[in-house]
């Protein structure tokens, strides 16, 4: 397929850095604290990629918002113990930059939760553009956030791709008219990601850079 992408958005955890066991650790210890013993880090699984709220609303309406709170302490307090980028993320991301393409984040975590993210990971100077979950009304899939990514990029969806770990990623590409792109490293597993129809998948990072036919150093 040949595609004049200018623009690429990125999800953030799962995608780019690795904080699935940050991610599994929190829930843990949050559900644990109300539920002991009852949760298994398999059915944290699905919890993965929607707004926390979401999740925890599907646990216990009553208590969204001392989980939240809960599992948030927990999240920052352990983030840089447990927070690691994925291989080649740096490298292809510079390479990305380099070659002139805008980039932006588009993620369902808050604003500064994000912006430590990519503080931690040296990736901080590559995005002009960041939408958290509170600059927002509606989370992925809804693709309000990749349309107001592509507002302020300046970008049109045909000329964009969307990059991310979950369908919620997938399908907010596709509602939002940009190529979408799943990653199969995502802890979901390859195949459940493939259900979704991305228009490619990646292997390693750096598969992005064969795509847009970008020369790294």
């Amino acid at each position: 397929m040949k595609h004049n992408i200018t623009t690429i958005l990125f999800d953030l955890d799962g995608t780019l850095i690795n904080t699935n066991d940050l991610i599994i650790a929190s829930f843990m210890e949050t559900l644990n604290h109300y539920y002991p013993e009852k949760y298994k880090k398999e059915d944290i699984l699905p919890f993965i990629g929607p707004p926390l709220r979401d999740s925890f609303y599907s646990v216990d309406p009553e208590r969204v918002e001392e989980m939240i709170l809960r599992y948030r302490e927990h999240n920052l307090k352990n983030h840089d113990l447990l927070v690691t980028e994925f291989e080649g993320v740096y490298e292809t991301v510079e390479a990305l930059h380099k070659a002139g393409y805008k980039l932006a984040i588009v993620s369902t975590k808050i604003r500064n939760t994000v912006l430590r993210g990519l503080k931690h990971c040296r990736l901080d100077t590559f995005f002009d553009v960041v939408i958290g979950l509170d600059d927002v009304e509606k989370a992925k899939p809804d693709p309000e956030p990749l349309l107001k990514a592509l507002k302020l990029l300046g970008s049109e969806p045909s000329e964009s791709m969307m990059v991310g770990d979950n369908h919620h990623d997938v399908v907010a590409g596709q509602n939002a008219g940009t190529l979408s792109v799943g990653v199969a490293w995502t802890m979901k597993g390859r195949e459940y990601l493939e259900e979704y129809n991305p228009d490619y998948m990646l292997d390693h990072m750096s598969d992005l850079l064969e795509i847009l036919n970008v020369k790294s150093k």
